[in-house]
């Protein structure tokens, strides 16, 4: 595991062997990284992120924002990613809405 000294990596974050993590990267409680995985510069790994194995993230890539639907209302939802992707510079994926979370938006009680 070579983790560049700028980076900042949450203790309980799990990381596993022959993972690079490059300069000003930032890896948040709750995520998992597989083996053979390559950060480059800036990235940012948020929590509920899980990477699997050879993946590669170029500089600036985001993963594991809250996700991009209007109807979020903050349950934990997560980011899951397989193996051998790439994710190329200033790139971004977010976390899923949970299952139903939508259905449970709309029902909304009747006025009084």
């Amino acid at each position: 595991m070579q983790i560049d000294n700028t980076a900042i990596v949450h203790p309980n974050a799990r990381i596993a062997d022959h993972v690079a993590i490059g300069p000003f990267c930032i890896i948040e409680d709750e995520v998992a990284i597989g083996a053979g995985t390559r950060l480059d510069s800036h990235v940012i790994v948020k929590n509920y992120t899980t990477l699997g194995k050879d993946n590669h993230l170029y500089p600036g890539v985001v993963l594991g924002n809250d996700p991009e639907d209007k109807h979020f209302a903050g349950p934990r939802s997560y980011l899951r990613v397989g193996d051998r992707n790439t994710f190329r510079e200033y790139s971004s994926a977010s976390r899923g809405t949970p299952p139903g979370a939508r259905r449970a938006a709309r029902r909304r009680p009747a006025p009084p």
